[in-house]
């Protein structure tokens, strides 16, 4: 039996990198998915490709109408919802002092206005069949620890981060059965490195230079996220809630020999 027979998930950013490969795995495993992502062509794409009856859905995550449209779908089309995965995320980098209020406005409310608005309208939808349920919101390194030139996405990722814990308690407190957790990514080889490319003398170059900061010595891969999103949304993390997977090939375990020579 697949892990995830005859369920349904809505994935949101689901058109590319983490949130497409997590389509993937899901639908491989017997799952039903909503690809939601702002670029509808490409979701559709993705949907279409996928080994279960899947559907797109054209989702902007910061639209509060949006995401009751996105529910109303997942009832009407598959009579309910097990799995919700916030994967919608932009981000920028700059000088703090120089960066735009947009920028900072655009953020907050694609990561966390859209992840907030996903667990509230998830978890009403959810609770009506009493089956457990999970919600997987993809945060970063960035929403544990901080960083020079990019302090509004660390400090959307970081409400990302507190927003999981409350909701966990929040449905424990309730009674409902549904999960909330949240993932913790160092860089992931996807479409949203490529406007940092630019900076670099080629994409390989700005990739070794990341990996040359992870004690693994390699940056992620989608799968490496997807299979974290998986098992978090499986029964097998039954007891698992409020907790942050942090998948960073050993980034913030500590700091690499320094001390002494060789």
């Amino acid at each position: 039996m697949k892990k995830f027979q005859g369920k349904i998930a809505i994935i949101t950013g689901g058109a590319s990198g983490i949130g497409r490969e997590t389509a993937v795995q899901l639908a491989n495993e017997g799952c039903h998915v909503i690809v939601a992502d702002i670029n509808f062509d490409a979701a559709e794409k993705v949907a279409k490709g996928l080994s279960t009856d899947s559907i797109a859905f054209k989702l902007d995550v910061s639209s509060e109408e949006a995401w009751i449209d996105i529910m109303k779908c997942a009832e009407e089309t598959f009579g309910g919802l097990d799995i919700l995965v916030n994967s919608a995320g932009i981000g920028s980098a700059c000088d703090f002092e120089d960066m735009p209020l947009s920028d900072w406005n655009a953020m907050l409310s694609v990561n966390l206005t859209g992840t907030f608005l996903g667990c509230q309208k998830a978890i009403k939808l959810m609770k009506k069949s009493g089956n457990p349920a999970a919600i997987a919101n993809v945060s970063s390194l960035g929403g544990l620890v901080g960083g020079e030139d990019i302090a509004g996405y660390c400090a959307s990722k970081g409400g990302v981060t507190l927003l999981t814990k409350s909701v966990a308690l929040y449905c424990a407190g309730k009674g409902y059965d549904i999960r909330c957790n949240s993932i913790h990514p160092t860089y992931v080889d996807t479409e949203m490195l490529d406007p940092i490319a630019g900076a670099f003398s080629s994409r390989q170059a700005m990739l070794d230079g990341m990996a040359s900061q992870v004690p693994l010595g390699r940056v992620a891969k989608p799968a490496d996220i997807a299979g974290a999103i998986l098992y978090l949304c499986s029964s097998t993390a039954a007891m698992v809630t409020g907790h942050q997977m942090v998948i960073d090939g050993g980034q913030l375990a500590g700091m690499t020999a320094q001390h002494s020579t060789k």
